[in-house]
């Protein structure tokens, strides 16, 4: 799913690439707070998906940035690293719904997101997000 979810526009993340994404898993699986839904049709086949854990303690994912907004205590801040939904599913409300499923229960601050197109899109549309500064890019902090 992962493969086919990212396989076109914007991403085009080549089949060695989803390898790739496919070995970290395991290791990602095993950090504190792991978090993983599957979205499924009637039928049960699989639509989407989305994953992510707790940002660990003095975590370096900020890189480049300073001050309070880095300050990570292992329970501050959530990293969705994926929410994927396969192509004939999107626009009929799955990744929202992914989203929410992910979310509920969790306890934390914030959310973060690495820069996305696609992602910027949606949370803009669903309006909870907002930008800050990460080294030379930028990174989505959606509100919880």
């Amino acid at each position: 799913m992962y493969a086919e979810a990212f396989a076109g526009a914007p991403y085009y993340v080549t089949e060695d690439e989803a390898t790739a994404a496919f070995r970290r898993f395991p290791s990602q699986a095993g950090r504190a707070g792991f978090r993983a839904v599957l979205g499924r049709d009637a039928g049960g086949e699989p639509v989407g998906m989305a994953y992510g854990c707790l940002l660990e303690a003095g975590s370096a994912w900020w890189g480049g940035m300073s001050g309070d907004v880095c300050r990570e205590d292992g329970r501050r801040s959530f990293l969705l690293m994926e929410l994927a939904v396969r192509a004939r599913w999107r626009g009929r409300g799955v990744a929202r719904r992914l989203h929410e499923a992910l979310l509920d229960g969790v306890r934390v601050e914030r959310v973060v997101h690495p820069e996305s197109g696609a992602a910027q899109a949606a949370y803009r549309a669903w309006d909870i997000a907002r930008w800050v500064r990460r080294g030379r890019g930028r990174v989505r902090i959606l509100m919880t």
